[in-house]
């Protein structure tokens, strides 16, 4: 496989952290997807360990360290982009977060956690599109939002 191809993830088949590299323009400290266990055409469940030497929690919160709300769902919008970045027509673009509806966040996400992003296409159009996402610790939701973004050349 070259630089600029990627497989097709089965649900038995994870992809890991440097497939996902391949479709997602985002690495360190910003990438927050690790691996993605199950895609289909228009759903995707990844995973992001959680660890106390993330740089967010030097000052989020020192003395309590707590995951930034805008993270969770950052988090869930790349997943979303690797559903929508993996599809050949869309390969080499670029998905623009343009918008949340709906978040709510249920539950505090700390070092140690393990977040399940769990993700589904709503509504593609042209450009636009609309993902639910969910992301969940021990089974627990931790953070719900839909989520608008474009496609960009």
């Amino acid at each position: 496989m070259t630089e600029k191809q990627h497989r097709e993830v089965s649900p038995n088949s994870p992809m890991e952290i440097e497939e996902i590299k391949k479709i997602l323009p985002h690495r360190f400290p910003f990438l927050l997807v690790d691996r993605i266990i199950e895609m289909k055409d228009s759903r995707a469940v990844g995973i992001k360990n959680v660890s106390g030497s993330e740089l967010f929690f030097q000052g989020h919160f020192p003395a309590r360290p707590i995951m930034p709300g805008v993270l969770i769902l950052e988090a869930l919008a790349q997943v979303g982009g690797v559903i929508m970045l993996s599809k050949s027509e869309n390969r080499g673009k670029l998905a623009y977060l343009m918008g949340f509806n709906e978040a709510r966040f249920r539950r505090t996400v700390v070092p140690g956690d393990q977040l399940r992003l769990e993700v589904e296409v709503l509504k593609m159009k042209s450009r636009l599109g609309i993902i639910k996402g969910v992301a969940k610790v021990a089974g627990q939701e931790a953070c719900a939002a839909e989520i608008m973004f474009t496609l960009v050349e």
